[in-house]
């Protein structure tokens, strides 16, 4: 089977579930291709080595990639982001030729508008595609702060919805990473019999090894790593960790972002001794940080489009053994509570996760033993790459029109 795979992110960005893709399905025996951008994630500026030209043909491994040009931008100017993601949408669209000869199309959706392309084509006759849903639009961006106001975002609402509730029905198949967001999917022009579950996976290749607590210090150890941005709300952390300073309870973060600087003052403000801020750290690093941890800390502000969100650091602890403490409502609360995989609390609320903290520390030696235990196992059976990639090839396969998985 022929696989053209759009993602506006790909290596050397860090893109690692649309490589995985790629290269996991190129080894099952697929011919994949690749169209992307040129590399500018996270920062807005483009990396070193990829002068921006009309068309760059690169070959990765077994995959062919076709890079085209887009207006570099990851601020917080919502004009320039705007740019940003329409830019490669429709520079993408043009490339129709490498699209010419696939069976299927697969879109790595991390935002919609690289849907524009496969989409125009599909009803000039072109190949069926699959959209792989990572964050709902206009939802993403019309609770983000980057729409300053309720008359902004009912104008997105009213330009982006027809246009998606088309792109939705058209499609040959239509993937979600967390069950609400099925549901909404398919309550906005998804075809229900084609429309599927498939949770994201994490980093399976290098496990940490758990180091317990030292002698010198044995309080509980709980982690943020990841973006410090506004829709995070890590200042919930900050207070929380305040709240629960008479407690066996230290708290470290670990990333930069938007409301890094703030949440550092209000940690200084309040004179929070159990709190430590740590820079980003590299993702080959990453196992040796969650040795180094008891419990994940999972938080995203109480926002309707988060209720069917599934954070990617919930998946990577669960895959290092690390129990998870989340404010995160919705489907990711009930995953927790249901599975039994750590301890949740209310969104926004620091007296609740203070508890939820004090619940943590205060597990037996035995009970927190048997929480990793549960946590790594329940990873591999539900969340693991292997169930992921069969589901998604499975899709593929049955849009492109074939019947039988081939064995080559």
């Amino acid at each position: 089977m022929k696989v053209l795979l759009v993602s506006q992110y790909f290596p050397p960005e860090d893109a690692t579930i649309a490589a995985t893709i790629a290269h996991d399905l190129a080894y099952r025996g697929h011919e994949v291709r690749v169209l992307t951008g040129f590399p500018n994630y996270p920062h807005g500026k483009i990396f070193d080595g990829y002068p921006q030209r009309w068309r760059q043909y690169e070959r990765h491994g077994d995959v062919d990639v076709l890079r085209v040009p887009l207006f570099a931008d990851h601020s917080l100017n919502p004009v320039a982001r705007t740019a940003n993601y329409a830019s490669f949408g429709l520079s993408a669209a043009t490339a129709r030729s490498f699209a010419q000869d696939v069976d299927v199309v697969y879109i790595y959706a991390t935002q919609m508008t690289p849907a524009l392309g496969p989409w125009l084509w599909r009803i000039l006759g072109g190949a069926p595609y699959v959209l792989h849903v990572q964050d709902l639009w206009p939802d993403s961006i019309t609770g983000s702060s980057l729409v300053g106001g309720s008359r902004a975002g009912k104008a997105i609402d009213a330009a982006l919805n027809p246009w998606l509730r088309n792109v939705y029905r058209r499609a040959g198949g239509v993937i979600g990473i967390a069950p609400t967001m099925v549901e909404t999917l398919i309550e906005r022009g998804a075809p229900a019999e084609r429309t599927s579950l498939v949770y994201n996976w994490a980093n399976e290749d290098d496990p940490s090894k758990y180091q317990k607590r030292p002698a010198d210090d044995p309080r509980v150890r709980f982690l943020y790593a990841g973006n410090v941005g506004d829709m995070q709300d890590v200042e919930t952390i900050v207070r929380a960790a305040k709240l629960a300073e008479d407690a066996p309870v230290k708290v470290t973060v670990i990333g930069g972002g938007v409301a890094k600087e703030r949440v550092q003052k209000v940690a200084a403000e309040l004179d929070v001794t159990n709190v430590e801020f740590r820079d980003p750290v590299p993702l080959e690093d990453m196992a040796d940080v969650y040795a180094e941890a008891d419990f994940s800390l999972v938080t995203l502000k109480d926002l309707p489009n988060f209720r069917g969100t599934i954070p990617s650091k919930f998946q990577s602890s669960l895959a290092e053994g690390l129990p998870v403490v989340t404010t995160v409502q919705g489907d990711l609360r009930g995953l927790v509570e249901d599975l039994d995989l750590g301890f949740t609390a209310e969104s926004e609320d620091p007296a609740s996760l203070a508890a939820a903290m004090r619940q943590a520390a205060a597990l037996t030696a035995v009970g927190y033993d048997e929480l990793r235990r549960r946590t790594r196992e329940t990873y591999y059976r539900e969340f693991s790459l292997h169930s992921g990639l069969d589901a998604i090839e499975a899709t593929l396969v049955d849009a492109a029109g074939v019947r039988e998985l081939q064995n080559n």
